[in-house]
């Protein structure tokens, strides 16, 4: 675990309000702004801190971090106005386009792991699992004004009603966990509670004995109190997200990486940005733990860091969403083009 800086320097750390109303920032100013998933902002919060710790003549240096979904942070970083987008899903198709049309040339740094955790309040003394299909028939379209008790998702469950939490549509983990479980990001009830700030899905699950929800797991596991994790029954039967189950690639197919794409002429602008990012990634496996995410092996932070020093430009995903693909077999495969020769 990091220790944390022995205080927040004033105006150092300015953590906004959703939206992109703001202007570009420009390039080779002394600031930094960075947006975008929930998820990944416990990850960016503690490499704040972290950096301000580590350097202290970059104090007044202002790092602004705000979270508005990882849909909302790339769509600006693919406009040109944000520099770092956080993000929960990678890059897909349509934003790929949209950085091409508009120059935008970005590199892909994958940050940790993540296990979208289901839940329920404690007060709920009858689901201890639930199967994918269960999941798909609670959260697919097709449920929407028709799945509104608990047993009809399973008959052994009671004949209470459902409240559901869950992410916003410009979230990232909206997207991977529809795509996961119903085979399409768009294959979504509407008629739930929702929101791209999980702190506020926590609420809505920890604050009524009927409701289920799903977000990322370090706010899982900052709330374990409040909440109970379901085992999730997939091809590898039922297991409960944790460290060690992501890590060993058995909890499938809702654990994923977790990202940081960032504008590559501002990078090579903004020394700020360069430092910064080069301490994120060298103590990435530190700050995924201190913020209760998953971290990636220290062979792959060391694959990142190659990415970074070398400017290895674009997605090594295609547009896709990699639903129980390895990481950090992606990322070897996408480090190749810079072993041949032209590159040595």
């Amino acid at each position: 675990m990091i220790r944390a800086a022995a205080h927040l320097l004033s105006g150092a750390l300015l953590l906004s309000a959703p939206g992109w109303a703001q202007p570009a920032q420009p390039a080779g100013s002394g600031g930094l702004r960075i947006g975008g998933s929930s998820t990944v902002f416990p990850i960016l919060e503690r490499a704040i801190e972290s950096f301000r710790a580590a350097s202290p003549a970059s104090a007044r240096a202002p790092i602004e971090l705000s979270e508005s979904g990882t849909s909302a942070g790339l769509r600006a970083l693919c406009n040109g106005r944000l520099p770092i987008a956080n993000a929960s899903r990678p890059i897909n198709s349509r934003e790929l386009q949209t950085c091409r049309a508009n120059g935008v040339r970005f590199i892909e740094l994958p940050i940790a792991f993540d296990a979208i955790t289901v839940v329920v309040n404690p007060r709920n003394d009858w689901a201890r699992l639930i199967s994918t299909r269960e999941l798909a028939r609670l959260w697919g379209s097709a449920a929407q004004g028709r799945i509104t008790r608990w047993k009809q998702v399973n008959i052994d469950w009671p004949e209470r009603p459902l409240k559901l939490c869950a992410p916003g549509r410009d979230s990232g983990t909206f997207d991977f966990f529809n795509k996961a479980i119903s085979g399409d990001a768009d294959n979504a009830r509407q008629d739930v509670t929702s929101s791209e700030d999980d702190n506020v899905l926590v609420r809505c699950v920890a604050s009524d004995p009927n409701a289920i929800g799903y977000f990322g797991f370090s706010y899982y596991a900052a709330n374990r109190g409040r909440l109970r994790a379901l085992s999730v029954v997939g091809p590898r039967g039922p297991v409960t997200p944790s460290v060690a189950s992501v890590q060993r690639e058995t909890y499938v197919p809702l654990s994923r990486p977790l990202f940081l794409y960032v504008n590559d002429e501002q990078l090579r602008r903004n020394e700020l940005a360069r430092r910064f990012l080069t301490h994120t990634i060298q103590n990435g496996l530190r700050l995924a733990e201190a913020a209760g995410a998953i971290p990636l092996p220290a062979s792959t932070y060391r694959l990142v860091e190659t990415r970074l020093y070398r400017h290895v430009l674009g997605s090594a995903f295609g547009g896709d969403l990699p639903v129980g693909q390895g990481v950090g077999e992606t990322l070897r495969r996408s480090l190749d083009s810079i072993k041949k020769p032209r590159f040595r």
